[in-house]
């Protein structure tokens, strides 16, 4: 967006070859220019009246730190208040802002610091929301594994398989959660190399789907809550044409449809249908995926935050029982993985539901 308005203002001076008329450079020049033409007229009016040329020096010199006076009144007034604004920003208050009133080159410097007080401020909350839902998403299965170990060492509960299947299922659900995190500290760090090889799509994405209803089936058995243990949902798969190839990491890409299905499950509504589609992409071995749920929807508002770390969207409860907010990370994880690709994630339009649609370069890009 700044970049737009830093381009709005630079229209005005495409006519003037490159210079903007109300340029620092201008406004300096039309300094110059003035007091000279102050000086050149004093001195054609003490030509003509015979006035002396001390008195004329005088005036031009008064004329002209007036001029200038106002000049750099003019720059340094908002070089002081982004001065206030930096230094309130390196104390941590990211709600101070510059005005942003000026066509020139102040006026793209405090664009700039805007953007960045932004910037710091959304990885502010983050980072608020960062300790708030890890110590969430830690507390109930450390506080369930607790209670439950509590009961065996004080002589209320056996220690039975079914005493110990509660045990694991709270340990289960705290590995998941520090999977993801670690997938976060790949993200963040980039030490992930990418492993780019052929493979068919039909089978590949087969095996995820099914891979899919399997876990679900397996937790919903240990009646575990949490991630993606619903069996109501059907998923269904649509691949074309069915030969179709690609050429791309599977195990990111399978990090990909795993946490896609897992979001459109999660928000479908009871017995409803998660359809994957697979298509070929614009150039060889490129594929465009689909992932479609029949849930409520993402509302356009909040289409540029839908990857965003730990947003678990606007709809705050997912249907089906026993389904939580997830921990936020899972769409952040599969943009990581798309982007390490080179290729697009994004939201799509759709009659009904969610649409995210997914694009990969296939073997001609590399991979940054």
């Amino acid at each position: 967006m700044s970049e737009g308005r830093s381009a709005a203002r630079r229209s005005p001076g495409e006519p003037w070859g490159g210079v903007r008329p109300f340029s620092i450079k201008t406004k300096l020049g039309a300094l110059v220019v003035i007091s000279v033409l102050i000086t050149t007229g004093l001195s054609m009016i003490a030509v003509h009246t015979k006035t002396e040329l001390r008195f004329i020096t005088v005036f031009s010199m008064i004329a002209t730190l007036l001029i200038t006076q106002f000049v750099a009144h003019s720059l340094t007034a908002p070089l002081d208040e982004m001065n206030t604004v930096a230094r309130s920003i390196s104390h941590g208050d990211y709600t101070r802002r510059v005005r942003e009133n000026r066509w020139d080159e102040l006026g793209d410097l405090a664009q700039t610091i805007n953007a960045m007080a932004d910037e710091l401020e959304a990885q502010d909350r983050q980072r608020k929301e960062l300790v708030a839902n890890v110590s969430h998403e830690l507390r109930t299965p450390i506080a369930g594994l607790r209670a439950v170990l509590e009961n065996v060492v004080d002589g209320i509960a056996e220690a039975d398989p079914e005493t110990m299947r509660t045990a694991l299922k709270q340990t289960e659900r705290l590995g998941r959660l520090v999977e993801t995190l670690l997938d976060l500290s790949r993200l963040d760090n980039g030490v992930v190399p990418l492993r780019k090889r052929r493979f068919e799509v039909w089978p590949y994405l087969s095996g995820v789907l099914k891979e899919a209803n399997m876990v679900a089936s397996a937790r919903a058995t240990m009646g575990s809550g949490g991630s993606h243990t619903r069996t109501d949902v059907h998923l269904h798969l649509d691949v074309s044409p069915p030969e179709l190839t690609a050429h791309a990491d599977p195990e990111r890409i399978h990090q990909v449809v795993a946490n896609l299905i897992d979001n459109a499950v999660k928000h479908s509504p009871p017995h409803g249908r998660v359809t994957v589609k697979a298509r070929r992409g614009a150039v060889p071995e490129s594929l465009e995926l689909e992932v479609l749920d029949e849930g409520p929807g993402i509302p356009r508002s909040e289409w540029h935050r839908v990857f965003e770390r730990f947003n678990r969207g606007a709809v705050r409860r997912p249907h089906g029982p026993g389904s939580d907010g997830g921990t936020g990370l899972g769409l952040a994880i599969a943009r990581w993985a798309v982007d390490l690709h080179g290729g697009r994630i994004g939201v799509a339009e759709s009659e009904r539901g969610c649409r995210i649609l997914i694009t990969l370069p296939g073997e001609t890009s590399v991979p940054s």
